[in-house]
């Protein structure tokens, strides 16, 4: 008998030198975010980032620049993961009621996560002397941005865009005023839900206004 057995040989697909840059930024992004979440924004540092991603402090400095480029970066990255919820939602032909408790209850999905909670410390806490030439640059694009994710949920809602900025900027701040609550306040879903129920009712309310 000549035959033999044979094994398959399994190729191994050999990743392109942007999959490898993609993970390695990946991994440290998600360090610093462990980190915070973990130890505080304070005790974030350099090396604990190194520690927690496995990679060395020159080669992220290489990838982002700075701590502060990376805590940017992990900035984009979540305001990134909020917009990608709200734009898998499709809101065409359902009333205005609808719309508002898909966007609040999809918001909060992002705005009561760790990733969140994280980006707070992060914009509380970053006392750079540069952080105002990278800051202004980001938050006129997420600005921007929020406010093409606002017009697909509520572009008809006949307001002045004085109004219009009142109302956003306002439901940020609920948003964020209950994810910081939640950091001291433990679970509390009752009171959660009604909190949301209030902005949900405040929102119908104020875009229904002139129609």
């Amino acid at each position: 008998m000549n035959d033999q057995l044979e094994v398959p040989r399994t190729h191994r697909k050999r990743r392109s030198h942007a999959e490898r840059t993609a993970e390695t930024r990946g991994r440290i992004k998600a360090a610093v975010v462990e980190a915070i979440s973990d130890l505080g924004f304070h005790r974030t540092t350099a090396a604990e980032i190194s520690r927690r991603s496995g990679v060395s402090w020159g080669a992220a400095q290489h990838h982002f620049g700075d701590k502060d480029g990376i805590l940017t970066a992990v900035l984009v990255d979540s305001f990134n993961r909020f917009a990608e919820r709200l734009a898998s939602i499709a809101v065409e032909d359902l009333a205005l009621a609808e719309r508002v408790a898909l966007f609040v209850d999809t918001a909060w999905e992002h705005f009561g996560s760790p990733h969140y909670r994280c980006t707070l410390e992060i914009l509380l806490n970053m006392p750079a002397p540069d952080w105002v030439s990278r800051e202004l640059p980001l938050r006129d694009a997420t600005l921007e941005a929020w406010s093409g994710i606002w017009g697909r949920f509520f572009g008809e809602a006949d307001l002045s865009p004085r109004d219009q900025i009142a109302v956003q900027y306002y439901t940020i701040s609920v948003l964020s005023g209950l994810a910081a609550m939640k950091r001291f306040e433990g679970p509390a879903v009752e009171r959660r839900q009604i909190e949301l129920r209030f902005l949900k009712e405040t929102l119908i309310r104020e875009l229904d206004r002139n129609s």
